[in-house]
């Protein structure tokens, strides 16, 4: 095998999803910077900030989640917060409280819990003026309130 191809081999290798197997369980905070699959066991929190979490269908997750996107095809029992959005495909379950921007519940899915959808504005163009008028109308809006 030429060195090319064993390079371009690598190179698909690193750019693939990170996979939890359906035979591992996990006990433990998992933190990353890569996208995730899980199809095993896992117990405790799972922190993927800006990458996006899957759930296979042979997954069992007892986990509080944060993750850019968060994918259900198996089952969680925990809080889910997504920066961009939740889906919960038909086969998935979720007992938890949900925080995100976009949600998509299937037919067919199984939820329990509630849902705040959370529309901020990006942190990289903020409007001053914006804030800073209901900053002031804020303020007013609580007479008796001292500083």
């Amino acid at each position: 095998m030429s060195a090319n191809a064993v390079e371009s081999l690598n190179m698909t290798a690193t750019s693939a999803v990170d996979r939890v197997g359906a035979g591992v369980r996990i006990k433990g905070e998992i933190t990353g910077s890569e996208d995730l699959l899980v199809e095993g066991s896992v117990e405790g929190p799972i922190r993927l900030p800006d990458h996006k979490l899957t759930v296979g269908l042979s997954a069992k997750l007892t986990s509080d989640v944060v993750a850019r996107e968060i994918i259900v095809h198996g089952s969680i029992t925990g809080n889910l917060h997504a920066s961009e959005r939740i889906e919960i495909m038909k086969n998935g379950s979720v007992v938890g409280d949900l925080t995100t921007a976009r949600i998509l519940i299937e037919d067919g899915a199984s939820f329990r819990g509630s849902i705040e959808i959370d529309r901020k504005q990006p942190a990289t163009s903020p409007d001053k003026p914006a804030q800073a008028r209901a900053a002031t109308a804020s303020a007013q809006a609580q007479p008796g309130k001292t500083s």
